[in-house]
């Protein structure tokens, strides 16, 4: 990654520490607690999870790091989401455990084209080995299969199956906020290495992405707290361009 990048990365986590921290944790502490606690104490979540490390790559902005924020954001959402619809607890840990283990698996293939269809096949291998049901593994794929924004979905066949999908979706796209500019960008930078002015001319492209994110959130809890998500991104990345064109574009 050309020099110039890391010290871009800085000043952009310093605008993004500006910022309030999303009401998503803030309202939800003890759910937030509850989907990490469990992600770290689980037995196969944990021997899953190392599985995935050997599969994903930081530099392609979708690595390890991500997968864990959405495994445990998916958890949360999972955990709420069952709550509203007054499932038991014991139904709501095991969605979660299902959601989780989508969390981990969902870009296992990210370098590849169609991603999420190529990454639903492999986790159906690798899940075979799990202590779960076919219809609890068929979940867990299909909620991979329908997690890029923008792409045709499959039609699910439960709530419980959709709650699973749409959580996952709205977990992954709170990354769209203020991570993409703290973690994510730069990781794709560090693969891509583009010349700064290529970079600089493709940002607003990128701002205009996010936009557009804003109106995909599924869950009850996603479309209530998704958007706050991508508006501190948009804040975020607006500026940083600023200081971008002010400071670095003449280098």
């Amino acid at each position: 990654m050309a020099a110039i990048y890391p010290i871009i990365q800085d000043r952009a986590r310093k605008i993004v520490s500006q910022f309030p921290v999303p009401d998503f944790y803030q309202d939800f502490p003890e759910a937030n607690e509850l989907s990490r606690k469990h992600l770290d104490e689980n037995r196969e979540l944990q021997l899953l999870l190392k599985i995935v490390d050997q599969q994903l790559d930081d530099d392609f902005g979708h690595g390890l790091r991500h997968a864990i924020k959405v495994t445990r954001d998916a958890g949360t959402l999972i955990l709420i989401e069952g709550r509203r619809f007054g499932y038991s607890d014991e139904r709501i840990k095991r969605r979660m455990f299902l959601v989780q283990c989508a969390g981990l698996l969902h870009d296992v293939m990210r370098k590849q084209d169609d991603h999420a269809i190529i990454g639903a096949a492999y986790a159906e291998k690798i899940l075979q080995d799990f202590s779960m049901s076919s219809a609890e593994t068929r979940d867990v794929c299909n909620a991979i299969r329908n997690h890029e924004a923008f792409k045709k979905t499959i039609k699910l066949d439960s709530p419980e199956a959709e709650m699973i999908s749409d959580c996952l979706y709205d977990a992954d796209k709170f990354r769209w906020g203020p991570d993409n500019f703290t973690d994510t960008l730069w990781d794709m930078i560090s693969c891509a290495n583009p010349p700064l002015p290529l970079f600089i001319k493709k940002f607003p492209k990128g701002m205009a992405g996010l936009e557009k994110i804003k109106l995909t959130f599924r869950s009850h809890t996603g479309i209530r707290y998704g958007p706050q998500f991508i508006d501190i991104g948009i804040a975020v990345g607006k500026k940083l361009y600023q200081v971008i064109l002010k400071e670095f574009a003449s280098l």
